[in-house]
């Protein structure tokens, strides 16, 4: 029997169990990966919020990293809440000597719950050393937006050049997440919006927004689906198709779930394939934009496309 891939996720912990560390783990396994991780922060949290934050010392974080790298080999990383400056700024030491294969940064920097995650000098540790080395990055429009220095996207238009303007930073695709936007005329109710950025072009996909308040931990499992299928070999456009799909039905799955009293997860284990249709937009660095109407089956719980 083949061996799993191995993905590694930098993040802090939940003791609720819906994102971070936890919620990386469980969607590498419905991926087929195995994961390893190095904690930066043990968070007291709960579905109704973060109640307090411990952070790991960053030349602990930095040994667990090396402990892995030296024995497990990762084929992609994942970062997450970093927590702190220092620790940010020794992981991107470690992306810049080359050690960190395929990663993806979702620059968690507050909490579903409002809840900041980020200590002085993170943002700028992030956009300034981070980065520029990344291969994927999955901010949501505020995230984009505080990583910029400005307001958040209140249009597609404005979702587009925040894209493209952290892809101006040296990283090789941009995902902002999260846009929410009301259909022309109000029919039909209102849409999401992920644009996704390369030096390509930009495109936009689209898909009906889904009526729950169970959406705790959709960035980590964004993040750590498109790590698992850059671990499996996928190229990042296909990997970032494979997780939006992966996304949506956790999403789907858990709409009805009664976990906790506040905010609660997405589902990490999926049943049998859906098949959704959404629409994606290409807008081409010098070409008219182009729109196609996709079709897409979620593969089951640990195959690839």
């Amino acid at each position: 029997m083949n061996s799993p891939p191995v993905a590694l996720t930098i993040a802090g912990s939940d003791s609720g169990g819906g994102a971070g560390v936890q919620a990386d783990l469980t969607t590498f396994a419905a991926h087929g990966v195995h994961g390893a991780s190095a904690v930066t922060a043990v968070t007291v949290q709960d579905t109704t919020g973060v109640h307090g934050i411990h952070l790991v010392p960053s030349d602990v974080v930095l040994a667990q990293i090396r402990a892995v790298l030296a024995d497990l080999r990762p084929a992609a990383v994942k970062t997450g809440m970093l927590g702190g400056a220092a620790t940010t700024n020794a992981v991107a030491a470690l992306a810049c000597d080359g050690l960190l294969p395929c990663l993806v940064v979702d620059p968690v920097l507050v909490s579903t719950s409002g809840h900041s995650l980020a200590g002085d000098g993170v943002t700028v540790a992030m956009r300034e050393h981070l980065l520029p080395h990344a291969t994927v990055v999955t901010p949501n429009t505020d995230e984009a937006a505080a990583l910029l220095g400005a307001a958040p996207a209140a249009s597609l238009r404005e979702q587009v050049d925040q894209a493209r303007a952290l892809l101006d930073l040296g990283c090789r695709t941009v995902v902002v997440t999260g846009g929410s936007f009301e259909r022309p005329g109000g029919a039909g109710g209102p849409v999401r919006v992920d644009v996704v950025a390369t030096p390509e072009g930009a495109r936009t996909f689209t898909s009906p927004e889904v009526a729950t308040t169970n959406d705790h931990g959709t960035g980590c499992t964004f993040a750590s689906a498109i790590a698992a299928g850059l671990a499996h070999g996928q190229p990042a456009s296909a990997a970032v198709e494979t997780a939006r799909a992966f996304v949506r039905t956790a999403l789907l799955d858990a709409a009805a779930w009664r976990i906790g009293s506040g905010r609660g997860p997405v589902s990490h284990v999926h049943p049998a394939p859906r098949t959704r249709t959404e629409t994606a937009t290409q807008t081409p660095t010098q070409t008219p934009t182009q729109t196609v109407t996709q079709t897409q089956t979620r593969p089951p719980r640990g195959e690839n496309p």
